[in-house]
């Protein structure tokens, strides 16, 4: 199984919010905080997009924009204008001169994720993925968008299984693009993918979380020494081999315990423990609560 197919496949993005975006003059807006994970494509011309804590970043035509959990952050068509509070909306937006053809163009977009496991975005990326148009071909992330936009212009038959697909690729896409920073990643998943070693390991989990993993076998499969194996996945992934064979495990249950479609003894049995008792015991242990009492409580939420 691929790791990162895997992951995109338990986010099961949804329900696309979008609109265009539009500036003259001088302009600036800015946002608070919000939990949607958002994306936008400019269209035409140039504006600073500043994210709470971080450097301005120019945003230029056909530039990508994924910000998987929006912090505060401001839009602006020059770095000194000043800024007013804006509130996220699904129409258009103008801002600046509200008079002549504009000379900043964006497509905005946000969705949602499924709850449970939404913190896996937040947990594989940087605050923000910026695809330069000048450092590579977006054109690709381009037409997925498109398609996006023109899926949401329309209520067609399928229409949410096909934004969820069209969702899925766009995060794929994101997720492996080349010019992002590697050391800009935070440990995890996505930063044990683009490392040759890691990534053979984390492939053979993947593809049979049921067996019974232990760290010399997964050494062998990297190739290196037991204490070396677990030092160097330690460095790459921020936890040790066998505690990301659990977290993968759990993450796995709590989405089957989300969806009410199995028993314990099934979910047990897929996720590689011997009972539903030796399975309930080691959820418990993570979560302070039993499978039921979270089977009970995500059912309740919906």
């Amino acid at each position: 199984m691929d790791p990162l197919g895997d992951i995109i496949a338990l986010l099961r993005p949804h329900a696309v919010l979008s609109k265009p975006i539009t500036g003259r003059g001088e302009w600036g807006v800015r946002y608070a905080a919000h939990g949607l994970p958002g994306f936008s494509i400019v269209l035409a011309g140039h504006g600073w997009l500043t994210l709470d804590g971080e450097e301005p970043v120019l945003l230029e035509r056909g530039d990508f924009v994924l910000l998987p959990s929006p912090p505060a952050f401001t839009l602006s068509s020059h770095l000194a204008a000043k800024c007013i509070p804006g509130q996220p909306s699904q129409t258009a937006t103008r801002h600046g001169d509200l008079e002549g053809e504009p000379e900043f163009e964006m497509l905005g977009g946000s969705f949602r994720l499924e709850s449970v496991n939404a913190p896996l975005l937040v947990a594989l990326l940087p605050k923000m993925v910026h695809a330069r148009a000048s450092a590579g071909d977006t054109g690709r992330l381009s037409r997925i968008i498109d398609l996006i936009m023109d899926e949401c212009a329309d209520d067609r038959p399928g229409r949410e299984l096909a934004l969820e697909q069209l969702l899925g690729v766009m995060l794929v896409e994101c997720l492996r693009w080349s010019s992002v920073n590697a050391d800009a990643l935070p440990r995890g998943v996505l930063s044990g993918l683009r490392d040759s070693v890691v990534a053979k390991v984390l492939h053979a989990i993947h593809a049979d979380v049921r067996r019974g993993w232990t760290v010399a076998e997964l050494a062998n499969i990297a190739g290196m020494s037991r204490s070396a194996f677990a030092a160097y996945f330690v460095k790459v992934l921020g936890c040790a081999p066998m505690e990301y064979v659990t977290r993968w495990r759990m993450t796995l249950a709590q989405d089957a315990l989300s969806q009410g479609e199995k028993s314990l003894d099934n979910i047990a049995l897929e996720i590689g423990y011997e009972s539903a008792s030796a399975f309930s015991t080691a959820f418990r242990r993570r979560f302070d609560c039993s499978p039921g009492a979270f089977a009970r409580a995500r059912r309740s939420a919906k």
